[in-house]
């Protein structure tokens, strides 16, 4: 192999390192609309690029009843503001281009964590 062969292959090398480096720290977010409304409300809330790591509050003061996941990626659904259910509860898995609405005698979604 040449020396200048050898020189381009490292340069190469070095540059697809740097690039996989580079966009490792960046970070994802979803794509799409996220849409959230509270029962007794026709105003509507929602949320794009959202981050796909951590929990994420609603910010509806009487929390949520009605969403629409238009995302290429999952979501789940708590009814505490820190993603946590009680010992024994689940949150509410919404898959990515559905909704969900709450029954009327349960609370309402105060938070949610996306699927990644």
């Amino acid at each position: 192999m040449s020396h200048s062969r050898r020189i381009g292959v490292i340069t190469a090398a070095a540059a697809l390192l740097l690039t996989a480096t580079a966009c490792s720290g960046l970070g994802r977010s979803t794509v799409g609309m996220l849409t959230f409304r509270s029962h007794d409300s026709p105003a509507e809330l929602s949320y794009s690029n959202t981050p796909v790591t951590g929990c994420h509050r609603i910010a509806l003061p009487k929390g949520a009843t009605h969403v629409e996941n238009n995302t290429l990626v999952d979501i789940v659904l708590y009814r505490t503001e820190n993603c946590m259910e009680p010992a024994g509860a689940k949150g509410i898995y919404v898959a990515t281009t559905l909704s969900n609405v709450t029954a009327p005698v349960s609370l309402p979604w105060r938070s949610f964590s996306v699927i990644h």
